[in-house]
């Protein structure tokens, strides 16, 4: 057991530390968002398993009640490969520590989809004060698309039951009719790939571990490929040009090409636009995919082992 529980660090510390670093510094995500959302999942699932592996295993030599639970159903010969009796002296504060990490874990997922539907309301409760009142004998609008009346040029997807699709006035007068188009398919691309989740996960895991190099990492780049893939979704239904020009038309009042921080991102997502890169064939994206999707099996392959070698 004890290999298992090594093992299982060292994957996890590399999938922590080193692996997100050098895909920060990386080129290729750029020109595949999608792609390199995936893998940064498959990352976080990796380790993830290894502290939920590792969490089984320290209890299960910790506490008999647990191990007879756990092993229950296995022949004694596999019991017998895990040496869970020779268990070394730290295994008791590994459990402790994993334990610990698990709670807050839970706690701060718990907290952020708390807090996520408490600003939800808050907003649609404003929404609704803001919303013109329709003529007597119309009935209230419910459909997926809320037009305000403002004069500030704003578009927003709003998630939630039932999801909608917020657009001022002012963005309607802004933007030309093929521009609307590419902001609405902007929009609806993130309200498909359920990007609100993803940013919801992010933002969990970044609050709780600050000081984890791949729970930073993975909020900052979270926020910044889910524009980027809903980028992509819109240029290729209404052109790369159009997508550019409504998202200068939108924010251009904020400064869009200025070099300030707050704006870098618009900067970038404008000059990327305009200048597309070039996409990664479907093979390279296909082998990174599949290759992701086999990290998180690491955990599990080594967990099991023992088991399946006494077998």
């Amino acid at each position: 057991m004890t290999v298992c529980l090594l093992l299982l660090g060292a994957v996890a510390l590399t999938a922590a530390v080193p692996v997100p670093r050098a895909l920060t510094r990386a080129v290729w995500p750029e020109r595949e968002p999608v792609v390199a959302l995936w893998v940064w999942q498959c990352l976080v699932a990796t380790v993830l398993l290894c502290c939920l592996a590792a969490l089984v295993l320290s209890t299960a030599a910790v506490f008999r009640t647990v191990h007879d639970r756990v092993f229950a159903p296995a022949p004694p010969a596999v019991t017998a490969a895990y040496d869970l009796a020779a268990a070394p002296a730290w295994t008791a504060g590994l459990t402790l520590l994993l334990a610990c990490g698990a709670a807050w874990t839970t706690a701060m997922l718990a907290r952020e989809l708390v807090e996520a539907r408490r600003r939800r309301r808050l907003v649609r409760a404003h929404l609704r004060e803001r919303v013109p009142d329709l003529p007597a004998g119309l009935p209230a609008a419910r459909g997926p698309l809320l037009v305000l009346e403002d004069d500030y040029p704003d578009a927003w997807w709003m998630p939630g039951h039932p999801p909608q699709l917020v657009v001022t006035t002012g963005a309607l007068h802004r933007l030309t009719g093929r521009q609307l188009d590419a902001v609405l398919a902007h929009e609806r691309g993130h309200a498909r790939a359920r990007h609100d989740w993803l940013l919801h996960l992010s933002t969990a895991l970044a609050t709780g571990f600050p000081r984890v190099p791949l729970f930073a990492h993975f909020c900052d780049q979270t926020h910044r490929l889910v524009e980027l893939a809903a980028d992509d979704t819109a240029s290729r239904r209404h052109g790369h040009v159009t997508t550019a020009l409504a998202l200068i038309e939108l924010n251009q009042h904020r400064g869009v090409l200025s070099c300030a921080n707050s704006h870098r991102l618009l900067g970038e997502r404008v000059d990327r636009l305009l200048r597309p890169p070039p996409r990664l064939d479907r093979g390279r994206r296909a082998l990174t995919a599949a290759g992701a999707a086999l990290v998180p099996l690491l955990p599990l392959l080594i967990t099991f082992a023992p088991g399946l070698t006494a077998m």
